[in-house]
């Protein structure tokens, strides 16, 4: 019974967000729907003792919960800001976040207030004067709402929605910025960034580019100063997820840390791999991005390392309630979300399911574990990123093999290089060729496999209707028996 009234929680919450981030629902009505909903329960409850009431009561009632929630979230558009888009502005605010250098641009995230009203401004300009997170500056430039636009494959990406789930609603292109003060951020976030960029810049003493370019994007999924070019290679290859902050980065971390503690008790190793979680999680600068690709890791290691998968699932969901708690877009619009989830579910559940068809390869360097998980992963997301992005790669698969068994040492062997780097350069220098020697592998197997004709191609239409057919399989394939037991067995 206790079972079935967490998941009749969590989904009604669940759903009840998704259906309200596709559909407007009236406040009252919702009200008056949750209140019916309640009264209901008090009567199953109380009075006939109905089981499946209380359950289907409960359902209903955090239905409406969660449409309250995302109606909360979808607050109009501040009326001053609302009053000078299309004009031009003088604005000073604070940067709330790390500056997202690109090739030509950087781009910043300001936080600014006007009267009774604040907004944040994703405030794109040149590369020639020096921003920090927790300057006060000042922005010139013309305002206006962010648009949607179509991608090489086709795809219409939803930009609008994609600024809004991190609050941003409006956006200054190519703006004159000037620092008037620093310090304003919050000191923590400021501290760790600072660890951030030294330790960064010690990798950089050690290990020249574009090695040292896939080494930052390895650690603390630093991606700003990859070349266009590059970047479409691991897009091309299925390997951009190792330099995106994932939980699978987090995941190799601890299972290192794991490895090096395998001799003390069990406890005792899974603490260590959850400290080298909480370790990354901080060096990256402690975002949203981050602490979401930490908490799945944990709970993938969690799941691998006890094999109480079904007790690691009741964790999963509620850690995704939490996270929607925080922020209800992410659940439709935030697609390093989404992936994420999907693939932490795939790795705790179908992993096991076809371990057993990769024993013709060898365990040895964790070769038949690395194969049945990217494979599980793989197979698993394909269909979203198909619906999502409109890009198949067809060597996805053998890079993913001929590169996986050397990150973990990869990333090792740049932690010493950074680590090191910070007491002594020449103390980092022999960490750092090692780590080149491995980069360059890496780099050279991406570089031979994009350069295949049929390496990637667009499928820009792939159905909506097709994507949920294949994961209503996955679910059924995973979940039936679970399912049957929910709806025909109850205590």
């Amino acid at each position: 019974m206790r079972d079935k009234l967490f998941y009749a929680i969590c989904f009604g919450f669940i759903f009840g967000v998704f259906l309200r981030s596709f559909v407007f629902v009236n406040f009252y009505i919702a009200v008056f729907i949750g209140a019916l909903s309640l009264v209901f329960f008090l009567f199953f409850t109380l009075i006939s003792k109905n089981k499946w009431g209380v359950i289907a009561c409960m359902f209903f009632v955090f239905f409406i919960l969660g449409i309250l929630r995302f109606s909360y979230s979808d607050t109009k558009s501040p009326e001053f800001f609302e009053s000078k888009v299309g004009t031009n502005v003088s604005l000073t605010g604070i940067i709330i976040d790390e500056p997202d250098i690109r090739e030509n641009n950087q781009k910043l995230n300001i936080k600014v207030k006007e009267e009774k009203d604040q907004t944040e401004i994703l405030v794109t300009t040149g590369l020639w004067d020096e921003f920090k997170y927790g300057d006060e500056v000042k922005i010139v430039g013309e305002l206006q709402k962010p648009e949607n636009f179509t991608t090489d494959t086709g795809k219409e990406f939803d930009y609008v929605n994609y600024l809004r789930k991190d609050r941003i609603l409006y956006v200054m292109n190519y703006s004159k910025v000037e620092t008037i003060s620093s310090g304003h951020g919050f000191w923590l976030r400021d501290v760790l960034f600072k660890i951030k960029n030294k330790f960064l810049e010690k990798i950089n003493y050690a290990v020249s580019p574009p090695e040292s370019t896939l080494l930052g994007g390895l650690i603390l999924g630093e991606r700003s100063s990859f070349e266009t070019d590059l970047r479409q290679k691991f897009i091309d290859t299925g390997t951009i997820h190792i330099i995106a902050l994932s939980g699978y980065n987090v995941t190799i971390v601890a299972e290192w840390f794991m490895k090096l503690f395998a001799f003390l008790p069990q406890n005792i190793g899974i603490g260590a791999g959850i400290f080298a979680v909480i370790l990354f999680v901080l060096m990256s600068g402690a975002n949203s991005t981050a602490i979401r690709a930490g908490i799945m890791a944990i709970l993938v290691l969690i799941a691998r390392a006890t094999g109480r998968n079904y007790d690691v699932a009741r964790a999963l969901i509620l850690a995704g309630i939490i996270m929607i708690l925080f922020n209800s877009f992410i659940f439709r619009y935030d697609v390093s979300f989404q992936l994420s989830f999907i693939a932490t579910v795939a790795v705790i559940f179908l992993t096991p399911r076809i371990e057993k068809y990769f024993m013709w390869v060898p365990k040895k360097f964790g070769l038949r574990d690395i194969v049945s998980v990217t494979f599980s992963a793989y197979i698993f997301v394909l269909p979203f990123i198909l619906y999502k992005m409109g890009n198949l790669s067809l060597v996805a698969l053998p890079a993913n093999i001929l590169i996986l068994p050397f990150i973990p040492l990869t990333m090792l062997l740049g932690f010493l290089t950074g680590f090191f780097g910070l007491f002594s350069y020449f103390l980092s220098i022999p960490f750092g060729l090692l780590s080149t020697v491995l980069l360059k592998y890496e780099l050279g197997v991406i570089d031979v496999l994009s350069n295949f004709s049929f390496a990637s191609f667009s499928v820009p239409n792939f159905p909506l209707v097709l994507t949920i057919v294949i994961y209503t399989y996955f679910i059924y394939f995973l979940f039936w028996e679970n399912i049957k037991k929910f709806f025909f067995h109850i205590e």
